[in-house]
């Protein structure tokens, strides 16, 4: 019996395969097995090993595509993903601590100052 796919995966599910993949993003099935041999992506794997590509897969690729047509080589374009991905983490975390003291500043009666509060 085939797998059963949501009608509206998540967008890191893995639902397609890599010929599906790179007729999405116009590209090579061997470029995309090149770019995971390069650790740029990893999609994930079925029990039989077949690949499956998410939607943040597919985004992945355009912007190593786009990438790459700004004249960036497979090692520029690793450091600037992984850069990416790590302003985006220190941005959820600050975000996380604004929302952690979000109530305490809403407490605070306007004009007054974290001094006048402790």
């Amino acid at each position: 019996m085939p797998p059963v796919i949501p009608s509206n995966p998540d967008h890191d599910h893995g639902v397609y395969g890599i010929s599906v993949a790179a007729e999405l993003v116009g590209m090579g099935v061997q470029t995309l097995r090149l770019y995971e041999a390069r650790g740029l992506l990893e999609p994930a794997r079925t029990e039989g090993g077949t690949r499956r590509y998410s939607a943040r897969d597919l985004d992945r690729l355009r912007r190593i595509g786009d990438l790459l047509a700004a004249g960036l080589n497979l090692a520029g374009v690793a450091m600037v993903l992984d850069l990416e991905t790590e302003n985006a983490q220190l941005r959820a975390e600050k975000r996380q601590q604004w929302l952690k003291t979000a109530p305490i500043r809403a407490r605070r009666s306007p004009g007054q100052t974290t001094s006048d509060t402790e």
